[in-house]
């Protein structure tokens, strides 16, 4: 585990398990649901990554450039593909000192991923909170498809409020897969801000966000900033779970199998091009900044 402090945050890394946040802390308050003591996986820590996909492809079949892929179903998610490969590898640490990781995974074609690539994640503590930068490069000879998006869980209690302006959410069949774009009222709109543990189930992607986001809790508030490139959010927003997933992410869910024409987000890398976002976690008193 890597431990970074500086001033009123520390954060603990754990390259080995995906590049996962188990602890992000202000003023020794948990902003990030912190992982249990022997963790064994992302999906019990507060944040991973995810490339060189975000979310779900639909049964992990798609088309692209005259090639049929079909990937295998993860693990609990069936028959979806879902986050990418980062999220299930070790990474490398490439460089650290006491307020800065940076760490690297490079990956083979496999049947996880037919694209041979390459992608680095870095952490920054700073006086006011945490900057994170994904990145993935093609290092294959082939054009690749890719996407980026992070996964944090944000601790909520019981009168936190959500607000994230976003104006449209992609609605979900029975599958989860997104069908149609219809106004976020009609799955919960954040924009003017909600309750956390009073809203209603949801696990949508919203379109148009506005790259801000913000959770107001008793005595203080954190904010949330992610790159222009990031125009979609993803929230998963269980019942009674003590957390809410605020996930920018680089294109919409099942982007790979969009109708031609479509502004998913989902980009096209050429051999040696790379995609990079990023995002910031701040938090402040209430009365210092609202």
């Amino acid at each position: 585990m890597i431990t970074l402090e500086r001033d009123d945050w520390a954060l603990s890394v754990r390259p080995e398990i995906g590049a996962a946040i188990t602890r992000l802390t202000w003023r020794g308050q948990d902003i990030l649901r912190p992982a249990p003591e022997g963790a064994g996986g992302p999906l019990e820590t507060g944040s991973f990554p995810l490339v060189p996909y975000a979310n779900r492809i639909d049964r992990g079949a798609f088309a692209f450039a005259h090639r049929d892929v079909t990937l295998p179903p993860t693990p609990g998610f069936e028959p979806h593909a879902l986050h990418g490969v980062g999220w299930l590898k070790p990474w490398s640490v490439l460089g650290r000192g006491t307020e800065f990781v940076d760490l690297a995974l490079s990956a083979g074609a496999s049947p996880d991923w037919p694209w041979v690539w390459t992608a680095s994640h870095s952490f920054r503590l700073d006086a006011d909170g945490l900057e994170m930068t994904l990145s993935i490069t093609n290092a294959d000879r082939e054009p690749m498809p890719a996407g980026l998006g992070l996964h944090p869980y944000f601790v909520v209690g019981p009168g936190t409020v959500l607000t994230a302006p976003a104006p449209r959410v992609w609605a979900n069949g029975t599958d989860g897969i997104p069908e149609k774009l219809i106004p976020a009222a009609g799955v919960m709109d954040w924009s003017g801000g909600a309750t956390v543990t009073a809203a209603p189930f949801v696990d949508n992607a919203y379109a148009d966000w506005s790259g801000q986001a913000r959770l107001r809790h008793a005595d203080h508030a954190v904010h949330v900033t992610a790159s222009v490139n990031a125009r979609w959010l993803q929230i998963y927003a269980p019942h009674d779970a003590g957390f809410v997933c605020i996930e920018p992410v680089t294109h919409r869910p099942n982007a790979h199998n969009a109708p031609a024409g479509e502004d998913t987000g989902l980009k096209v890398l050429t051999s040696g091009q790379t995609l990079s976002m990023s995002m910031r976690i701040d938090a402040a008193s209430i009365g210092d900044r609202s």
